[in-house]
């Protein structure tokens, strides 16, 4: 039943919901993402590499919300999306990341617009505010909070804790109990320090982990550089070729290299979920809705046009292709990942990628925490009852990563990847009811922003 269910969220009609949210804004937006890659470019990239004051404050921000989208999709959500869709899923996965950005771009621009001040001084963003705003109503917004919670104690905590207890008992033999308790421990001291420390210890680890993740993906292609045009060859041509047609419709083939391209392309940058939203309205008061927006178009190109990029590559270089990934096609996609860097480094490949492995879902697990209880807060209001119900959500939070570490995680799976849909649906149909608030970021080569947010 669950697994029925899970087809019914997950059907075609959701896809359909993400691609035509993206088209709608590629399309408002006159297609920024690509005619004005330098402008966007300048302004995000182009600010960290020149450093100072600002690039530092921004960089925290930025990292919080790589944290959360830059996880084990990245590794073994691409490999699942080659061995099931083959090669061609990369191609999808490059145009869900293309529409993505300016779907990012408008629900991070909106959550700005429409961030509310609370009594602590934090603010409170994301789509929960924005659907209240524009639906004129509690209720829709309330949905999405408490999808957003059930979420992030499923697919934000318990299926991360379990990557990292499955890499400790595979390269180190570590008990699943002990690695319970270890991440547990680690992760409730950094939750209970607030979002500072949270934003802090991103600021360091997301850096460090996608650098030697992106180290080894290079070291790996270069080693195989004579295999990366066919393999760039085989990206496209599979991704149009269908493998078998039936009256005049789309072929088997195709079809589901569209299907795993775009969910797992969906699935690693986050995209329409509107998690970005929410980790973006924790930047400094005067930060520009168009500019915070610009910076998650920038986040969804590293995610998946960058680091999934590079895992694909690495793993068509090393099995050869199409036919490589058929062979070992009974193998998981972290199993997967694993093997390709072990044929390449031998034992330490192994280690390196549970290393891997590890800091990105740790890095995971401290963001959705904050999202989740930014979703608590909202549903608890701005009332005395506000601190215990963060309390109690920090507690289950925790116990959701310790079982998640000694637990087997199929149903699991299942119901975070219901829920994460269940998130999606009233965000995209908000975000097309208010696409008419999102404003341009580019207007004839020229830089257009907002004096004040938006009122009602």
């Amino acid at each position: 039943m669950i697994r029925a269910i899970h087809d019914a969220v997950w059907g075609s009609w959701l896809l359909a919901l993400f691609l035509g949210a993206g088209i709608c804004f590629t399309i408002r937006l006159r297609g920024f993402q690509a005619l004005s890659v330098r402008g966007w470019w300048s302004e995000t990239a182009g600010v960290l590499l020149k450093g100072g004051d600002g690039a530092r404050g921004q960089l925290s921000t930025v990292c919080t919300a790589l944290a959360a989208t830059v996880g084990t999709g990245n590794i073994a959500g691409v490999a699942t999306a080659l061995a099931a869709g083959g090669p061609g899923a990369v191609f999808w996965m490059w145009a869900a990341a293309f529409l993505g950005m300016a779907t990012a771009y408008a629900e991070t621009y909106l959550g700005l617009c429409f961030r509310r001040k609370r009594a602590d001084g934090s603010y409170l963003c994301g789509p929960f505010v924005y659907l209240e705003e524009g639906f004129k109503s509690r209720a829709p917004g309330s949905v999405y909070a408490f999808f957003c919670v059930v979420a992030s104690l499923g697919m934000g905590s318990m299926v991360q804790a379990n990557s990292i207890s499955e890499s400790a008992a595979c390269s180190f033999s570590l008990p699943p109990f002990w690695a319970g308790a270890f991440v547990t421990a680690l992760v409730m001291a950094v939750i209970f320090g607030g979002i500072r420390r949270i934003s802090d210890l991103a600021a360091r680890l997301v850096p460090f982990s996608a650098g030697l993740y992106m180290a080894l993906c290079l070291t790996v292609i270069l080693g195989y550089y004579d295999r990366v045009p066919a393999a760039l060859g085989e990206i496209f041509t599979s991704a149009f070729r269908p493998e078998s047609a039936a009256g005049g419709v789309l072929g088997y083939g195709m079809k589901h290299a569209i299907r795993f391209g775009v969910a797992r392309g969906v699935f690693s940058n986050e995209a329409g979920l509107g998690s970005l939203a929410v980790l973006h309205g924790s930047a400094g008061e005067d930060a520009s809705p168009r500019q915070q927006g610009l910076w998650a178009v920038f986040e969804v190109f590293f995610d998946t046009i960058v680091s999934c990029t590079l895992t694909a590559l690495a793993v068509l270089c090393v099995s050869g292709g199409g036919r490589g990934l058929h062979a070992g096609s009974g193998m998981d996609g972290s199993a997967m990942v694993t093997a390709c860097f072990s044929h390449c480094f031998g034992t330490i490949g192994g280690w390196l990628t549970a290393l891997s492995m590890s800091l990105f879902a740790f890095a995971t697990i401290i963001a959705w925490f904050y999202l989740g209880q930014q979703a608590v807060c909202y549903l608890a209001g701005d009332g005395r009852f506000v601190r215990a119900a963060c309390l109690l959500y920090g507690s289950l939070y925790l116990c959701a990563v310790f079982f998640g570490c000694v637990s087997r995680m199929e149903l699991v799976w299942q119901l975070s990847d219901i829920f994460n849909g269940l998130m999606a649906a009233p965000n995209l149909l908000g975000l097309l009811i208010l696409s008419g608030r999102v404003e341009k970021p580019y207007r004839n080569g020229l830089q257009t922003e907002k004096k004040k947010p938006l009122q009602q």
